[in-house]
């Protein structure tokens, strides 16, 4: 039963976000305001499902919680379109020449938005407690999932987000038949190995909606671990896949 409640939301969540979507698309015709409002969806759907899929795996177990994982993740890939709901590839993107800096901080803004306004309506859906897994979650005071030493968390998060940014960019220039699972896949599985060291975020502005102020590490520590590591891990990539480009995918040397 909890299972099916879990799904439920999950999959309400889903529908709910691209309702939104649509709407947006029909709409909005401005191009830079649709991609912002693109961005506060897919930040608050990440995020709801996500808050989810923590019951999911304190209920179930982890291996339950991957499965689950792994097929959002495809979905999202599938869904968002040009929206990623995530800061580290906007800064990549101004790294790189390909955005400017007012652009990127806009929609950073927008994605720690849409995942600062997620606990509200979580929240209220948890109220209702409609499974036995819900029950008073919502009065339960958050505790950080950083079971390392900062310095131990940051190595992880700054190194799996290093891992995925290689992938996701080799997954750009081979462009295999199934790329999308592919890289769900090869997330999901640095989600798992990092689930008891520091949480296997890999997404700041996730880690922020879920666990920012949470007891267990400062304010201080948490965005050193899941923003600075991170970015440093994404933007560490765009200058290690030229170099091991020729290795990865079999082609000559790219320069971005």
């Amino acid at each position: 039963m909890s299972l099916s409640v879990s799904t439920g939301i999950i999959m309400l969540i889903g529908l709910t976000a691209h309702l939104l979507r649509v709407v947006v698309r029909r709409a909005v015709t401005e191009p830079q305001a649709q991609r912002l409002l693109r961005e506060v969806i897919a930040a608050s759907e990440l995020c709801g499902c996500c808050f989810e899929l923590a019951i999911v795996a304190d209920t179930f177990g982890v291996i339950t919680y991957a499965v689950y994982l792994f097929l959002v993740s495809i979905y999202w890939s599938l869904a968002w379109g040009d929206a990623n709901a995530c800061p580290y590839l906007q800064v990549e993107e101004w790294w790189l020449g390909r955005t400017r800096l007012p652009t990127v901080l806009l929609r950073i803004l927008a994605e720690v938005a849409g995942g600062w306004a997620t606990w509200r309506y979580i929240r209220l859906l948890w109220r209702l407690e409609l499974s036995p897994a819900h029950h008073d979650r919502w009065l339960e005071e958050c505790s950080a999932d950083l079971q390392v030493s900062p310095l131990q968390g940051a190595l992880v998060e700054g190194v799996a987000v290093l891992l995925c940014r290689l992938v996701a960019r080799s997954m750009d220039d081979l462009e295999p038949r199934f790329a999308v699972a592919i890289d769900s896949l090869c997330g999901t599985s640095l989600v798992i190995a990092g689930f008891n060291y520091s949480g296997g975020y890999y997404n700041p502005m996730l880690a922020s909606a879920m666990k920012l102020g949470c007891r267990g590490h400062s304010v201080g520590e948490h965005v050193a671990v899941y923003w600075g590591a991170a970015t440093v891990g994404a933007v560490a990539s765009t200058y290690l896949y030229p170099v091991l480009r020729p290795t990865l995918t079999n082609r000559p040397l790219k320069r971005e």
